[in-house]
């Protein structure tokens, strides 16, 4: 007879298997506010000294690495406004690039030479902070152009919605091309403001001309840093605020409605939210975040024309949000800086350095797919689901890989072969192909958890209830 009285084993404890992300994201969620600051202010220093002293492994030969830590500042407000519409919301925006030449533009157009619209010259614009003052206007206007486009379009979704945006953006490219007497047509707008701050005989035009190129041998870190320095400094003030903005709307009623919208619009609207509203504010917020992205860089590079504002650059910003983690604000942050960044690291690498070069490429290309063509063939039943995805991300990359070989084999010049960095649009779309089979989520996705009182509510739903015994016992 089976005592009753006898208390049974605890259960024995399943292994907790969390990834790197997941417990880096525990350790900080547990961390207090002030803490959290403790640890992101530093991590903030170090980042903006970088320029500064460039890694060895992260320099970019040939080109000016503040100039690209200022055009990462720039990718990433992009990122973090689409990610608002895409990640967030769950709209498909596939003309963002629109409302980063709305922002552009409005600085061109009021602080050109080349504009009717010059205010600089004898108007109510004083050159000295003409860009400063042209920032709100930019943001302002471009919210408003999103408010434009969404109040007739957001009832549209998916397939439908991505057109019309798509449509968005090549009608501001186009209008900006065919109105000549306003925008210089393709001529574009020069002389664009920037803020004149800190000039000296040093520097005669500030701190952000674009003639300041700073001091390499000088450890004052303001002498040493360069115009895109500078930029770069500025965009990353603009990235916090903006992230603190975005960061409260999410955990606020805002933020629980553009996820229900996100999840399920329909069961959101049942359910009394008023999806339209919040459809709309999430395109005005991220409307304006991008006006913001394109004021700074009228005023970085003091030149805007229509071709810098072509389709394709929304493609990438698009790519930035999915290859980060669409939903995760710093997760597209990093998708914005291999965008940014890896087409100028690259822009100094050959495909190959000479024909025997490439043919021995070619070989070693051609090994690799018989390789892994073999592999699948005996050992496809008795590999596991991630190495069988694995081996298809791979023999994909190979077969692109052998392609481009191939190419540049026959077509090799002297001198060298085709740059890497002008095949930016070719592995980016590799990439995201890569990343659709093994990890179409992103590279940080983003975590489901609740909104309100999120920390609190989360912490109280995974603690573990101590074991208890049972029967008689207990």
């Amino acid at each position: 007879m089976t005592d009753m009285t006898k208390t049974p084993k605890a259960p024995v404890a399943q292994q907790d298997r969390r990834g790197i992300g997941d417990a880096i994201r525990v350790w900080w969620d547990g961390l207090s506010r002030p803490a959290q600051w403790a640890v992101g202010v530093p991590i903030i220093a170090l980042l903006a000294l970088m320029p500064l002293f460039p890694p060895p492994l992260l320099d970019t030969p040939g080109v000016s690495f503040g100039g690209v830590m200022a055009q990462f500042a720039m990718y990433a407000l992009i990122a973090i406004g689409l990610n608002v519409v895409v990640g967030q919301a769950g709209l498909l925006d596939l003309g963002y690039v629109g409302f980063y030449a709305v922002g552009a533009y409005t600085v061109g157009l009021l602080t050109s030479p080349n504009s009717p619209w010059n205010q600089t010259d004898g108007g109510w614009l004083q050159p000295g902070w003409a860009w400063v003052a042209c920032l709100p206007i930019a943001v302002a206007l471009t919210a408003l152009a999103g408010l434009i486009l969404g109040a007739p379009t957001l009832r549209l979704r998916g397939d439908y919605l991505a057109i019309v945006t798509l449509g968005f953006g090549e009608i501001v490219r186009l209008m900006a091309d065919n109105l000549g007497d306003v925008t210089n047509g393709s001529l574009g707008l020069s002389k664009i403001a920037y803020p004149e701050v800190g000039e000296s005989e040093a520097h005669p035009g500030g701190f952000f001309s674009p003639g300041n190129l700073g001091d390499t041998s000088s450890w004052n870190p303001f002498q040493r840093a360069s115009n895109g320095t500078w930029w770069f400094w500025l965009g990353m003030a603009f990235v916090i605020v903006v992230l603190l903005i975005i960061g409260n709307l999410e955990r606020s009623r805002v933020g629980r409605s553009w996820v229900a919208i996100r999840e399920d619009e329909d069961a959101a609207e049942i359910m009394g939210v008023p999806t339209f509203k919040f459809k709309l504010w999430a395109f005005v917020i991220g409307a304006s975040v991008g006006g913001l992205s394109g004021a700074m860089y009228a005023g970085q590079v003091t030149y805007v024309n229509p071709k810098q504002f072509d389709i394709i650059l929304s493609m990438l910003f698009l790519c930035a949000v999915v290859l980060g983690g669409s939903g995760n604000k710093l997760g597209v942050i990093v998708g914005a800086f291999l965008i940014a960044y890896l087409p100028m690291r690259l822009q100094s690498v050959q495909l190959v350095s000479s024909e025997s070069t490439g043919y021995l490429l070619l070989g070693l290309d051609i090994a690799v797919l018989i390789g892994l063509w073999l592999l699948w063939r005996w050992k496809k039943d008795s590999l596991a689901a991630w190495v069988r995805r694995a081996v298809i991300g791979v023999a994909i990359v190979a077969v692109i890989l052998g392609l481009l070989l191939f190419g540049s084999v026959l077509l090799f010049r002297p001198g060298g072969a085709q740059n890497l960095g002008d095949l930016k649009y070719l592995y980016f779309g590799i990439a995201l192909v890569v990343m659709m089979i093994l990890r179409p989520q992103g590279l940080f996705p983003v975590r489901q958890k609740l909104l309100a009182y999120g920390r609190q509510v989360y912490q109280a739903v995974v603690r573990k209830p101590a074991a208890e015994s049972i029967g008689a016992g207990r």
